[in-house]
């Protein structure tokens, strides 16, 4: 197995912005770090069960894949859409009291969202089973993976803690330029 690429690979998929990293940034600016983390932990979890999943799951899922690919192509861009939409709405004058920002919402968010399933669907069996089918070396992957993942998401409450009052400053084009990252996934 070539490390590098698959490290690289790692690397790129989980601390480049996606929904998950955002709603960590957007939980940081809007209630704290303390909350961010609790999702952070959800988020976590959540994305070491999609991988161990997908490595339990991988023999079946190969024939599979071609199918829920577009399907989750078709089912990403709807939510995206969503997402723009309730950005547009977004009425930022008013305080809003919602419960965002909780583990159980972290845990969810990793389900629904497209770039977690198809990174996790297609990391193991592109990188670790070719070369390596013995469980040890299979649930060490997933675990190094999960690492690399929640070092990602504390990346970005960092990055959220640091940047909070600049981001306050410019809240509408930061949202703006989270729904035009969004549509160029």
């Amino acid at each position: 197995m070539n490390i590098t690429s698959f490290l690289i690979y790692c690397f790129v998929v989980t601390f480049t912005p996606g929904p998950t990293n955002i709603v960590i940034l957007s939980t940081v600016h809007n209630h704290g770090t303390k909350k961010a983390m609790e999702y952070t932990y959800g988020a976590t979890i959540a994305f070491c069960l999609l991988l161990a999943a997908s490595a339990m799951l991988n023999t079946m899922l190969i024939t599979v894949i071609p199918k829920i690919l577009i399907v989750m192509q078709i089912i990403g861009s709807i939510y995206m859409l969503y997402l723009a939409y309730q950005i547009y709405k977004m009425d930022t004058s008013k305080p809003t009291v919602k419960q965002t920002g909780t583990f159980m919402s972290g845990f969810l968010m990793q389900f629904l969202n497209p770039k977690v399933v198809l990174f996790t669907m297609t990391v193991i069996p592109s990188f670790v089973m070719p070369h390596y089918t013995a469980m040890s070396a299979v649930t060490i992957s997933v675990i190094a993976i999960t690492l690399i993942g929640f070092l990602a998401f504390i990346t970005w409450v960092l990055f959220g803690a640091i940047f909070k009052q600049s981001l306050q400053k410019h809240e509408k084009a930061v949202d703006v330029m989270h729904y035009f990252w969004f549509m160029l996934q």
